[in-house]
């Protein structure tokens, strides 16, 4: 467990040179894509197991998420992406910057739970997979109660 938060955190911390070369509005229109489409597959999966269950198109959600949280998207949290504007402007709090304990175990927690996401949709229990939806979701409210600015 300390390996995988040392490494969402070295992944938060670290830019590479690729990402360093990366314009902070491009950083924040790149983050809030990626946000957008995992919203959209978190939403596929909600109509799932509150209505009539798919597994393919939950399967196909799910990979999708858990492409999306390994991904490093983490690196996307530039310098100077804390202020500033993507295709809005960015939501993000200050405190995620400087909070990189905080930050690291909402990651984790994440993808841990993204992870777990596709293999129980795999297995195709609706009850099991709306279980395991609700763990999911709660790592995205806990990140958005403590990291996100809130709409007014």
């Amino acid at each position: 467990m300390k390996s995988k938060l040392l490494l969402a955190l070295l992944a938060i911390t670290l830019t590479g040179t690729a990402t360093a070369q990366v314009k902070p509005e491009d950083a924040i229109k790149w983050r809030q894509s990626g946000y957008a489409f995992m919203a959209w597959n978190m939403a596929r999966i909600k109509m799932n197991v509150e209505g009539t269950y798919n597994k393919d198109e939950v399967v196909k959600a799910a990979n999708a998420i858990q492409a999306i949280a390994n991904s490093g998207m983490g690196s996307l949290y530039l310098p100077g992406t804390d202020k500033g504007t993507g295709w809005e402007k960015t939501r993000v709090k200050p405190e995620f910057f400087s909070n990189k304990e905080g930050v690291g175990k909402v990651a984790v927690a994440f993808v841990k739970e993204a992870n777990e996401m596709a293999k129980v949709a795999a297995a195709g229990d609706a009850a099991a997979t709306k279980d395991q939806f609700g763990k999911l979701s709660g790592t995205c409210k806990a990140c958005h109660d403590d990291f996100k600015i809130k709409d007014n």
